[in-house]
């Protein structure tokens, strides 16, 4: 059968495929999600297996014992061509080895969309560029057809960090951000600068010869939560946003099933699975879980349906009262809600699209021609900053609360805007928006003469996943498709003139589509005019709009960056640059897990394949990280609170900690006592 456009994927077409009985999944092209993976089908390592797909094939007997035996000798062939492809793109040594792994990998593709009863055809229309560009280049010299990339819906995303080195010594851009004062206590930044852990007993020691009494900040910055985590809420459906509010009183959720969940988090999760009720209706999309409802061993403030909108709510935010909710879900209309009262299903909507003449709009009334994925409260409540896109610009809109209308529209990007916020948290002036043309933009409502971005924020190479600003109206942070996540001072951004005199070449990688799950060798690792002041590696942005946040004002200084990851990990960045803690979300314990038992259960890693964590929130007064991540092979996902280890239970505080890990340091090192090295602590 002939598919539609949108079906296409970089430089792989399926074609000719009819499967008896099923229905062919024809997604629109703007949804952000992959296609979800197959956990059987790989091996310990979290690969794809041919061999295992061929075993899988014959007991369901669509292939043949010859058939088995190709597939194994062409496996074999491309395990071998593999290895080869990989040194030489990272060392630029035989563009030959890629091409024959391509045909090897095409080879053992084909023979399974076959089994399958489809097929697949990959164009060999030229060799990929090799290397790692870091000039201007040409571009019409460099943009070549890319044949070695194989799309495989089993697969799960690959992580990117084998193309960037390991971060082992401190930047000196970084350096200088730690002592300016801007993040926090320089005396605290400056005795991180050598890069050494201070040990529990150093810090206690210290402690007591000092007559004052440590700072929240002190504390926030040693206890980093460190544990890999504990289950404490199941969905039948992909979580897309999950935050703490702004005072971490609250927890909430969006998911594909338009459902929406606020959760009470003024004490730790209870013991007790709960099971809350879903509304009257529910709607069930494609893949959704329906085995798996939600659960839950938080306190359940209000569970609510969303209004239907396309594939799935796509960004869900809390007012800065706490009182209302809102959310986007890729139409023109974002709806709002109140949050306490769980019988109130009212959902107010507020149109961002152009009146229509007199005609009186309705609920599910959508003719803007443009889709929302991204929407935020002002500081103070009265407005909503919007970001969306209609297939050929980024649109940037602010809406009136109280005078019920949309006030501001630009025209502000060449492709969609994926995420959006404002400035800082004092005015409603600067906003920011996030696009996949990878640009970020700033915006001062005070000076829009001409429809002019006030500064561009140039560096990235790829489209843009989401952008987070600091609040103070100087910094703001960004990932990116690219495998980056920059950090960005707004009195670096390069004028409005000078973004328009740039340019416009693509320094991306050609036809590459980020939702394949595997990253190719970058061409460029950074725009040539780029101006971000550090750049953050290690984490994968594959499949999904990943997100990133800085630490906590309060209790850190914002003197961290993290970010959840395509390959199931959660990234903890010094602003010096180096990676000062990594979670392994596949190795978080179950939701019956009672936390008091000494021996956690073991987990099996092949179950846990394919975790993708799309978002993670710091807890704003304690050492505690809550991540949303998709459960691979399923239409499933969870939510997990990590805490930094011995933290939270009986509803202990940061004080409490350490005053417990000073009873025990004093008890250890009693006479007769057995003494013990004391454990470095983050």
């Amino acid at each position: 059968m002939e598919l539609p456009d949108h079906a296409t994927i970089a430089n792989v077409w399926l074609d000719e495929i009819d499967v008896e009985g099923d229905e062919v999944d024809t997604r629109d092209e703007d949804m952000d999600d992959e296609e979800d993976v197959m956990e059987d089908d790989y091996d310990e390592d979290g690969d794809f297996d041919p061999d295992e797909e061929a075993d899988l094939l014959a007991e369901e007997g669509l292939i043949s014992e010859s058939e088995i035996a190709d597939i194994r000798a062409d496996a074999e062939t491309s395990r071998v061509l593999e290895e080869m492809a990989t040194q030489a793109e990272l060392t630029n040594a035989s563009a030959e080895s890629v091409v024959a792994r391509s045909q090897a990998l095409t080879a053992v593709i084909q023979r399974l969309m076959q089994a399958r009863r489809g097929s697949i055809r990959v164009t060999n229309a030229g060799i990929p560029t090799l290397g790692v560009r870091t000039d201007g280049g040409n571009e019409e010299e460099d943009d070549d057809d890319d044949s070695a990339f194989l799309y495989s819906r089993w697969a799960p995303p690959k992580s990117a960090a084998r193309f960037f080195q390991p971060l082992l010594q401190p930047v000196k851009a970084g350096l200088d951000l730690l002592s300016s004062g801007e993040f926090g206590s320089t005396d605290l930044s400056l005795r991180n600068l050598s890069g050494e852990r201070a040990s529990l007993a150093r810090i206690l020691r210290e402690r007591e010869l000092s007559n004052n009494p440590r700072t929240r900040e002190e504390l926030g910055r040693t206890y980093i939560p460190n544990s890999h985590g504990t289950i404490v809420g199941l969905y039948g459906a992909n979580v897309y946003s999950g935050q703490f509010s702004a005072d971490s009183s609250f927890f909430y959720t969006c998911s594909q099933d338009f459902m929406l969940h606020i959760y009470d988090t003024t004490a730790p999760p209870s013991g007790q699975i709960q099971r809350p009720s879903f509304p009257q209706q529910r709607y069930r999309r494609w893949g959704i879980d329906e085995s798996e409802e939600h659960q839950t061993t938080m306190k359940t403030v209000k569970s609510m349906r969303g209004n239907p909108g396309s594939w799935t709510i796509t960004d869900v935010d809390l007012s800065p009262d706490n009182e209302r909710m809102i959310y986007s879900s890729i139409t023109s209309t974002i709806y709002m809600a109140r949050t306490r009262d769980p019988t109130d299903e009212e959902q107010i909507p507020l149109y961002f699209h152009d009146r229509i003449g007199r005609r009186l709009r309705t609920v599910g009334d959508d003719d803007g021609g443009f889709n929302i994925w991204s929407c935020r409260f002002s500081a103070d409540g009265t407005e909503v900053v919007a970001g969306a896109g209609n297939k050929q610009d980024g649109i940037l809109f602010v809406y009136d609360l109280n005078a019920q209308r949309r006030v501001l529209k630009i025209t502000a990007h060449e492709d969609d805007i994926n995420s959006c916020c404002w400035a800082d948290t004092a005015s409603g002036n600067v906003l920011i928006s996030a696009s996949d043309d990878t640009f970020v933009k700033v915006w001062d409502r005070r000076s829009l003469s001409g429809g002019k971005p006030s500064g561009v924020l140039v560096g990235h190479t790829e489209g843009i996943t989401n952008v987070a600003p600091k609040g103070d109206g100087r910094y703001v942070i960004s990932n990116g498709k690219d495998q980056g996540l920059r950090l960005w001072d707004l009195r670096k951004m390069r004028s409005s003139q000078e973004f328009e005199e740039m340019s416009r070449t693509h320094y991306g990688i050609p036809e590459w589509d980020y939702r394949s799950g595997v990253y190719r060798t970058p061409r460029y690792l950074a725009h040539p005019k780029d101006c971000s002041v550090m750049t953050f590696r290690g984490h994968t942005v594959l499949r999904t709009l990943i997100r990133c946040h800085f630490s906590p004002a309060a209790t850190t200084g914002s003197s961290y960056v993290y970010s959840g990851s395509a390959d199931g990990k959660i990234h903890i960045w010094s602003l010096d640059g180096r990676i000062v803690q990594v979670l392994d979300r596949a190795k978080a314990l179950p939701i019956s897990f009672d936390a008091s038992s000494e021996a956690p259960p073991l987990t099996s890693r092949r179950s846990q394949s394919g975790v993708i964590v799309r978002d993670v929130s710091w807890h704003t007064s304690e050492p505690v990280l809550m991540s949303s991540a998709w459960a691979g092979s399923r239409m499933a996902s969870s939510v997990a609170r990590h805490e930094w280890k011995g933290f939270g239970r009986n509803g202990m505080t940061l004080e409490d900690v350490v005053e417990k890990e000073a009873m025990e340091s004093t008890e250890r090192t009693m006479p007769g006592a057995f003494t013990s090295a004391v454990r470095d602590v983050y």
